[in-house]
């Protein structure tokens, strides 16, 4: 079965070119006007992408996307005029997967969204890569086949990427890993936004981790390291 798209744009031609551009290239599609109606619309069950655009009107696209990831982990992809580095970053605190600033081709577009989904697929034929479910460092125990993050047995919701940083991490313990390799590894060597991106996500990480957030230690004018106690 094809993967479903949510189209949330206020502008209608631009909405109706999005949606020809998409179904042309397989996918099936569902419109909203803006963020109100996309919520209304929306449906986990169904639903397998969200393009959002960020500036409109009655709900913008950043209220809407932190409405969206209070129920689902679906992927996200924002639509926005703006090129600033904090909308950007704002996008991805609040749980965006990507960024696309207008105008924009709609062939990197689906460059974008297919390298989304690949990378959703192969995690889940992995089985989310060597972790095991029954496997445990120090009280964190990550469930790949749920995307499930635990701390002394209590579930923590995650997003997606937020998931699929913390188990790069968990999976190269004690291993100095530079912002490029987080970059590339996670993000994907098409992705073309900056380090912080991955500074943002690692304060979202510490602060679901509350007191496990010191397994995860700077590495200054490097990077990162997930560091267990032998």
């Amino acid at each position: 079965m094809g993967k479903t798209i949510l189209i949330v744009e206020d502008e209608a031609k631009m909405r109706r070119l999005l949606a020809d551009y998409l179904r042309h290239e397989g996918y099936m599609t569902i419109e909203a006007a803006n963020g109100q109606e996309a919520l209304e619309r929306f449906d986990p069950e169904r639903i397998d992408l969200v393009l959002l655009d960020i500036m409109m009107p009655f709900m913008d696209g950043f209220a809407a996307c932190k409405a969206i990831r209070r129920q689902s982990g679906v992927l996200i992809v924002l639509l926005t005029a703006k090129s600033e580095e904090y909308d950007k970053l704002q996008g991805y605190d609040l749980g965006a997967d990507d960024y696309v600033t207008k105008p924009f081709s709609p062939k990197v577009l689906i460059a974008k969204i297919r390298a989304l989904f690949k990378r959703l697929d192969d995690s889940r034929a992995s089985g989310g890569g060597s972790v095991k479910a029954s496997n445990s460092i120090q009280g964190l125990e990550l469930d790949p086949d749920a995307h499930e993050v635990r701390v002394d047995g209590r579930a923590i919701p995650f997003t997606r990427k937020e998931y699929e940083l913390l188990l790069y991490l968990y999976q190269n313990p004690n291993i100095t890993l530079s912002r490029d390799q987080i970059l590339n590894q996670v993000w994907g060597y098409d992705y073309d936004g900056d380090m912080r991106t991955v500074d943002t996500h690692i304060k979202r990480l510490r602060q679901k981790l509350e007191h496990k957030a010191e397994l995860i230690a700077t590495i200054k004018g490097y990077g990162y390291k997930f560091e267990v106690k032998r």
